[in-house]
């Protein structure tokens, strides 16, 4: 049986490693990107079966990605594989056309499980990220926020970690940044929401139901 061919797009050149080991042989890697220009030229370039794309990326957003291919590649379906389970994101690249979310917590086997299904016209969502697509059409997230519009896709992956209490070393060490970026960043989160500290950072997400 010929082998599904599969993209895969992550700005972070070990996380593709570590992906490309996991599914092994058992799918065919044609095409590799790190940016949103560099996917874009791949995809359309190599067709594949399945794309697997990060929602971050330098240049955009998994998003911008889904924008400009989706129509010109009908026949690759594209799985989001992300740190992030924030709603805003799922629901994102769902409307997008992503036929699918898993979160980089998934294992090698479930990850190349994920991947036949899609290929195979399945939708597939990690277990808790189904509930946001289902509250997403039938009106239970709001589509678009004007506060957390303000924020950058990164922005909004380090609002999320600080407000579920994670100390600045620990964002940098999970988004693979350096201190200084995160303070950076939060500094820029408080300021666009026109908050004073963390405390009230997490008050704010609570009632957004974003943590």
């Amino acid at each position: 049986m010929q082998r599904l061919t599969v993209v895969l797009v992550d700005d972070h050149a070990m996380v593709r490693s570590g992906v490309r080991a996991e599914l092994g042989d058992a799918v065919e890697i044609v095409g590799e990107a790190g940016d949103v220009d560099e996917a874009v030229r791949v995809i359309l370039a190599t067709k594949p079966d399945v794309v697997l794309l990060d929602v971050h990326l330098p240049g955009g957003d998994g998003r911008s990605v889904l924008d400009a291919c989706v129509d010109q590649v009908p026949n690759t379906r594209f799985l989001a594989l992300s740190v992030s389970d924030a709603p805003e994101d799922v629901v994102a690249v769902v409307r997008g056309g992503a036929r699918g979310y898993v979160t980089k917590t998934i294992s090698g086997p479930e990850l190349l499980d994920s991947v036949r299904r899609i290929a195979d016209g399945d939708a597939v969502f990690s277990p808790r990220l189904a509930g946001f697509v289902l509250d997403a059409f039938t009106g239970g997230v709001a589509e678009s926020d004007d506060e957390l519009d303000r924020l950058t896709p990164r922005e909004r992956e380090v609002m999320r970690l600080i407000a579920r209490g994670y100390t600045y070393r620990e964002v940098a060490a999970e988004l693979v940044l350096s201190i200084k970026t995160v303070e950076t960043h939060v500094s820029a989160v408080l300021r666009k929401l026109q908050l004073s500290d963390r405390h009230e950072l997490t008050r704010w997400a609570s009632a957004r139901r974003i943590i």
